[in-house]
């Protein structure tokens, strides 16, 4: 398995994308943008809104895309993605996407895709969907594609989609050696870059999750958020205020762990072993430092989402600039596939 650690500077330029199903929630934030936050400081990124990628498992309701797609971006650009040092741009309005899956389709043998992990876990999770479809068996190969019409360098991914990646390694090595033996190869091998998982559960201690209603939106008001966690669950075992408690049988203390200093970790483990503080208290320690992160980025959401024109600038521009890239990449394709006969 080949994986690259991005801070050792070795891969050039990222591609990586998000699906477009729902409100981003602060889970989102600790385990993609903030890691996409420091890879636009030390790379070329591009940043795509998958909305096709969005069809796979939705497919009978494209409306949701619709929905949440402009509401994603502005989420984007309100927690400090610069679309002056990475490309932002929506995955449909670059059809070049298209045209490469479909001319990797006819090289890439069955068995690739029937042996993805993905594949046969997502089928038996989303027991309530109709997954047999060719797009969603084909949709491994697609992300084939978004990676390689930019020829990246490196995919920030976690461990569950490295798989994904050694996919399109394999699809470039096959085209490379299919149709350019004896001159250099068109497609680099990506890397697959390990990036750190998300610390933060849900507000029950399970994966944070829309499916789960345990999630704290990005964009949702300050008092809503107030208010899910003082009605956290807590350890068990604290009945009362005088009883004794466990932290590492809390779902707060794992917010704690990501958000307060030592001494007020320090503060909260003894007074919950001692029952000398309450839940409240423990929560309101926390909840100052969850009110600093998350109200600046509310306040550029709003900002952002009243200046619908500017948005949509610079998704435009994104938009033409990731088509300009990828317009390059299949000129090369169709002149390597003797395809170049366009008048």
């Amino acid at each position: 398995m080949s994986t690259t650690d991005h801070s050792q500077g070795k891969a050039k330029r990222i591609l990586s994308g998000m699906r477009p199903t729902g409100k981003l929630h602060l889970g989102h934030y600790k385990g993609v943008l903030e890691n996409w936050l420091k890879l636009q400081q030390e790379h070329q990124c591009y940043f795509f809104a998958a909305d096709w990628h969005a069809l796979t498992t939705d497919y009978a309701n494209p409306s949701i895309v619709q929905d949440t797609i402009w509401d994603m971006l502005i989420d984007w650009l309100a927690v400090g993605i610069d679309p002056e040092k990475a490309v932002v741009f929506i995955q449909s309005e670059v059809p070049e996407h298209a045209e490469l899956h479909l001319l990797f389709s006819f090289m890439t043998p069955l068995s690739w895709l029937e042996r993805v992990p993905t594949y046969k876990d997502q089928i038996e999770q989303l027991r309530e969907k109709d997954l047999g479809t060719y797009g969603f068996l084909g949709y491994p190969l697609l992300q084939s594609a978004d990676i390689l019409i930019y020829r990246a360098d490196g995919v920030p991914v976690g461990e569950d989609q490295v798989p994904h990646v050694e996919l399109t390694r394999e699809v470039a090595r096959r085209f490379n050696h299919l149709y350019r033996q004896g001159i250099p190869p068109l497609f680099p091998e990506p890397e697959s870059m390990l990036m750190p998982a998300s610390k933060l559960p849900g507000l029950d201690g399970r994966k944070m999750s829309k499916s789960y209603g345990n999630t704290i939106e990005l964009g949702e008001e300050w008092k809503t958020t107030d208010k899910k966690v003082r009605q956290m669950p807590t350890d068990p075992a604290r009945v009362r205020r005088t009883d004794p408690g466990t932290p590492e049988n809390c779902p707060v203390w794992d917010f704690h762990k990501v958000y307060s200093t030592e001494e007020e970790r320090n503060w909260v483990r003894e007074g919950c072993t001692t029952a000398s503080i309450g839940c409240i208290e423990c929560k309101l320690c926390m909840l100052k430092h969850l009110e600093e992160e998350l109200q600046p980025i509310r306040q550029r959401r709003m900002e952002i989402a009243s200046r619908p024109d500017d948005l949509r600038d610079i998704v435009r521009q994104g938009n033409e600039r990731a088509r300009h890239e990828a317009s390059r990449t299949m000129e090369k394709v169709r002149k390597t596939l003797k395809m170049g006969y366009r008048v």
